[in-house]
């Protein structure tokens, strides 16, 4: 665990925030900044930085502790859903990979995704764009 991370320190020290779960593999606790109230991060016990960096073996732990805090942050606080988000890299405000687990409401404010939308210029940039993405994950997972 690096030293300077805050979500390392919040897991060696659990006073530093407000937990909401944990097990073996995952720690769970209140944004300090929340979108709304109930706004919960769920991220691995292990510093990993992206998706992309966490051991395969720590996927269904992770993800499986987000769902359950889906059904929680809705159940317990009366929430019509959950908005779920991650970010790798750009607009990870800290660099410990961090699930989002954000209640919702009807009427809440919060519109579509944060960020503008850009379509395709033309069917062809977006098969292009489909292609080059099946190539890459066919380069990377070749059993597939």
């Amino acid at each position: 665990m690096p030293a300077a991370c805050v979500f390392c320190a919040i897991i060696r020290e659990p006073e530093r925030a407000e937990h909401v779960y944990e097990d073996a593999q995952t720690v769970a606790f209140l944004d300090h900044r929340p979108l709304f109230p109930g706004h919960v991060l769920v991220v691995p016990r292990e510093h990993h930085e992206t998706l992309a960096d966490l051991p395969p073996a720590l996927l269904a732990p992770l993800f499986g502790v987000a769902r359950l805090l889906t059904r929680a942050v809705e159940a317990g606080l009366g929430a019509d859903g959950t908005f779920v988000a991650l970010n790798n890299k750009v607009s990870q405000s800290v660099p410990h990979l961090h699930v989002h687990v954000i209640p919702r409401r009807k009427g809440d404010g919060l519109r579509g995704f944060f960020w503008p939308r850009v379509g395709y210029k033309d069917r062809e940039h977006l098969l292009e764009t489909r292609d080059r993405i099946r190539a890459e994950a066919s380069r990377l997972d070749p059993a597939r």
